[in-house]
């Protein structure tokens, strides 16, 4: 047991000590939050740089004064001839000429000219703005009150709660969704990532011949767990600093905001934010995110993570053991991961939809899938003594795959110049000794 602390003591300062390490763990908060920044503010650009003239000739006469000007677009009406009017926006940029035909309530087409194409936005817009003039004629041709109908116009707002055992609670099918893919792309990334270091570092050593001298001092078995235990906490730890950090972060940027805002304006902006259920895009970001037990999605991502790394970096370092050079490795890690890549496939349709359903729970307990699959779960909602035995099964589907790659590890590992075949392996395997 001393011998693999040792081991897994020299793996996990020898990385992260590396500046490296240092620079990823700080830098990655900090350049995620600053591409989310530049995307919401070249967002914002994008927006202000569309604005655009639209030049209107009305042949219907239907029209006059009911088109209105937005942020992005103003209509300037105009009683010219098409022709000079075409001849007016060419080569002009931002300017556009919206031609409404006289019979446009019999045929409800129009042409948009423009020497750039006009954006979806801008389309999207003019054809509302003409559909609801349309609609207005087409209630006065019938009779019919506008405002009536607006009136008695039902808007339902769902308010989702789960009914469990501590009692009800509030739920956002939204905001589990967008967590549950997270986890999975995030678990799916990171299992190969710090995988492959295993089976890298394996190769490394087995090419330097420095694992002839370690193994005269330590079993190859415990060499193995402490380059598996090593580098998986080195993962964990970048994690750990990685929430504390972005926590941090936009912990800090929140105040920021909040100082640099007035009490009136902070008075004013309150006023003006409706209430009850009509919180706004910001509002409603947080009161969904409010429902969502992150306590519980953290333990159980550390949990699954670490328990999934176990699992497949045993594995990877047994492909390790088994090759000379990375190229080699591709024949051994397909079907490895084929079950891991499988859970991801399917947590983008299947594990969301039907997160209780019948192939969501076996994928869940099956431990070559269940790093991905349960962590697509978690946030909707499973039983305790699901978790207990999918972590059960997990763990000790650890310990068979080490069992597993350990023989194979043992004569691998003093193996060269002789490729590797699946046959070989087995043969590794069923060696006695």
């Amino acid at each position: 047991m001393n011998k693999i602390l040792l081991i897994i003591r020299r793996e996990y300062l020898s990385r992260v000590k590396k500046k490296s390490f240092l620079l990823i763990t700080f830098l990655v908060p900090i350049f995620l939050i600053a591409v989310y920044a530049i995307a919401i503010l070249l967002a914002v650009k994008s927006f202000e740089s569309n604005r655009a003239t639209v030049q209107v000739i009305d042949q219907s006469g239907l029209f006059k004064g009911k088109l209105h000007n937005t942020e992005n677009i103003t209509f300037v009406e105009t009683s010219g001839n098409v022709s000079d009017a075409r001849a007016n926006i060419r080569g002009a940029k931002k300017k556009l000429l919206l031609i409404i035909p006289e019979n446009i309530t019999e045929t409800p087409r129009v042409e948009l000219l423009s020497s750039e194409m006009a954006n979806v936005g801008t389309q999207k817009t003019i054809s509302s703005q003409l559909e609801e003039v349309l609609r207005d004629i087409a209630f006065e041709k019938a009779g019919i009150d506008r405002q009536t109908v607006e009136a008695i116009r039902p808007s339902v707002t769902i308010e989702a709660r789960e009914l469990t055992p501590e009692g009800e609670k509030q739920s956002s099918a939204e905001a589990t969704v967008g967590i549950a893919m997270t986890l999975s792309i995030v678990v799916y990334i990171c299992l190969f990532l710090y995988g492959t270091q295993v089976m890298r570092g394996v190769i490394e050593e087995k090419n330097n011949r420095i694992i002839e001298v370690i193994i005269s001092s330590v079993k190859p078995f415990q060499l193995m767990m402490g380059k598996i235990i090593g580098i998986g906490l080195v993962g964990l730890t970048q994690f750990i600093l990685w929430i504390i950090l972005s926590a941090t972060l936009m912990g800090g940027a929140r105040m920021a905001i909040m100082d640099d805002m007035t009490i009136e304006q902070v008075t004013t902006t309150q006023e003006q934010m409706p209430s009850g259920s009509e919180l706004g895009a910001y509002g409603d970001v947080m009161q969904a995110l409010n429902t969502v037990n992150f306590q519980e999605i953290i333990i159980g991502f550390l949990l699954y993570f670490f328990g999934g790394y176990l699992l497949y970096s045993a594995l990877f370092a047994a492909v390790g053991s088994a090759v000379d050079s990375e190229t080699e490795t591709q024949q051994f890690t397909f079907p490895i991961t084929l079950p891991l890549l499988f859970a991801y496939i399917l947590s983008f349709g299947v594990l969301v939809n039907d997160p209780n359903g019948p192939l969501s729970f076996w994928l869940s307990m099956i431990p070559l899938t269940s790093p991905i699959a349960m962590l697509v779960r978690i946030p909707f909602g499973v039983p305790t003594w699901q978790l207990v035995l999918s972590f059960g099964l997990l763990a000790g589907g650890f310990v068979l795959t080490t069992w597993i790659a350990a023989r194979i590890y043992r004569i691998g590992i003093l193996m060269y110049g002789k490729k590797a075949s699946y046959k070989e392996l087995v043969k590794w395997f069923k060696y006695k000794g």
